[in-house]
Formats: C-alpha cells, structure tokens, sequence
C-alpha cells in the first residue's frame, strides 16, 4: 500500500511562492506516476501537474504554465510541487496521488489515482 504525505502548504501573499512536498516511507516512489490535484472552494477537484515514470512531466492547468514546476527526487522518496507568482485563485486544498497501475503515463483523471495524500491546504490572500 502506497501512504502519501503531503506538506509545505500555508499562507502565502500573491506573488509568493510555496514548494509543496509529497512522501511516503512504505514504498519507492520512482516506481509511481505522481499527480498533484487541488480543489478550490466550492469547485470541483483538477488536476494541477504530473511527473510521470515514463514520459517526463506535465502542467494541465493553463493558468499555472510557467509557474509550476514538478520534480522528483528519489534519494529523498519524495515529489515537489513548486508554485510560483501565485494568485488568490491558487487557493485550495493541493492533494498528491500515485496512479495505482506501476510504471504509468500521466493522466489527469482522478479515477486512475488510487493513492492519495491528506491534503495540505494552500491559501493566497494579502
């Protein structure tokens, strides 16, 4: 079984920046495709970013192309999600998942994510 923990959320003016982490202690993360969803109030769960263990990463929201990034590193077992010139619109609960097939593409439908963190909630106010 996957455990995911996710944290470095908190509050953040616009414009500020946030590296969010997502580990786990029960199994090698290199093994999984790693998304990062979030949910804003009263919207629906999206998906924000994507490293894949096949073919490299991806950012499927069109708002947060050139400000985020998403990376791996493996001595460390963990994924980084790092949020630049972040807006009041960011704010939301940012969620990791691993996809639950093994050595998998990057998708951003959250049914093909069987494993997922707590949360960690992320707001951008002055």
């Amino acid at each position: 079984q996957l455990q995911l923990v996710e944290s470095g959320g908190g509050l953040v003016q616009p414009g500020g920046s946030l590296r969010l982490s997502c580990t786990t202690s029960t199994r090698p993360l290199d093994y999984y495709t790693i998304g990062w969803f979030r949910q804003a109030p009263g919207k629906e769960r999206e998906a924000v970013s994507c490293i894949s263990t096949t073919d490299g990463a991806t950012t499927y929201v069109e708002s947060m192309k050139g400000r985020v990034t998403i990376s791996r590193d493996s001595a460390k077992n963990t994924v980084y999600l790092q949020l630049n010139s972040l807006q009041p619109e960011d704010t939301g609960i940012y969620y990791c998942a691993g996809r639950t097939a093994i050595y998998s593409y990057c998708s951003a439908s959250s049914t093909l994510y069987g494993y997922w963190g707590q949360g960690t909630q992320v707001t951008v106010s002055s």
